[in-house]
């Protein structure tokens, strides 16, 4: 995710970052200028049509369009942002929920009983880098912390299948443990309750957002419809413009193939995009934060 000051205007307007739109719409631009330039030299050195023919009735159909278009992308982007939203919330409760059950452990567990603190103090994180991997549809590696002392707590889990939760089981048998052997009581595993279910809530939420795109078909229409319509621009527009249509069309393109590139990208949150969530950087904070509590 990108870190910036939204006030500093001239810095967006005359850099080009690697994720701005413009690198990745660059061939199509060079392209579409081509297109264009073709279309007035043929309609008006070559076929030489005049301003009565039909073709000037064209921009009549972009007038009616423009609104649909305009709506269709408006939704895109506001249905993608919602999923980039959602994920966002999702981890943050996370944080919350890591910290809760860490904090409730902290008061539970005695202070002279190392090996449990020990134990939390690394599985705990260890969920939210396991599910980081998980949506990123990696082999998930339970050696988080490069910590060859400590690969004992990890025994067991098989990174060939769902590893978020195996460690969620692996807190759940503990905390079971930690009541069989009245260390915590009856009331204190009800307490612990809502965090370890929240651990498995968000990350079916997280997989629902991940493996559910948008339609197939909404998604075709809308790249069918912006298609046709850049591409008849330039052939009404010949006549009122001249090779002036060449800029104005290109820019009509950037904007509406921006706002579809945009929306492809924030849909799925949990990737490596520029603008993706940092779910690397937020794993590592509750790493930190469970640390200090515990």
């Amino acid at each position: 995710m990108i870190n910036y000051n939204p006030k500093e205007w001239f810095k967006f307007i005359f850099r080009f970052h690697k994720s701005d739109t413009v690198r990745k719409l660059f061939p199509f631009i060079v392209l579409l200028c081509f297109y264009s330039w073709g279309v007035v030299y043929l309609e008006t050195e070559y076929f030489k049509l005049s301003e009565n023919s039909h073709v000037k009735n064209i921009p009549i159909m972009h007038n009616l369009l423009g609104f649909a278009i305009s709506m269709l992308l408006v939704f895109r982007t506001n249905t993608a942002y919602d999923r980039w939203w959602e994920g966002r919330k999702l981890w943050g409760s996370l944080v919350n929920n890591s910290r809760n059950l860490a904090l409730k452990l902290a008061v539970m567990l005695h202070e002279d009983d190392k090996q449990q603190r020990l134990f939390f103090r690394k599985v705990i994180p260890s969920y939210a880098y396991a599910l980081r991997h998980h949506l990123l549809a990696e082999k998930t590696r339970v050696e988080l912390f490069e910590d060859d002392d400590h690969k004992h707590l990890f025994t067991g889990i098989d990174n060939q299948k769902h590893v978020p939760n195996q460690i969620a089981l692996l807190i759940y048998k503990k905390i079971h443990q930690l009541y069989e052997q009245d260390k915590i009581n009856g009331d204190q595993l009800i307490v612990l309750n809502g965090e370890l279910q929240s651990f498995t809530d968000i990350c079916g939420a997280c997989e629902r957002i991940k493996n559910t795109p948008i339609p197939y078909s909404y998604s075709v229409f809308i790249k069918k419809f912006i298609f046709i319509y850049i591409f008849t621009l330039p052939i009404g527009y010949v006549f009122s413009l001249g090779y002036y249509v060449i800029p104005v069309v290109v820019f009509i393109f950037y904007v509406l193939a921006s706002l579809e590139l945009i929306a492809e990208e924030i849909e799925d949150p949990f990737g490596r995009d520029a603008n993706d969530l940092p779910t690397d950087k937020i794993a590592h904070n509750i790493h930190l934060h469970v640390a200090e509590i515990l």
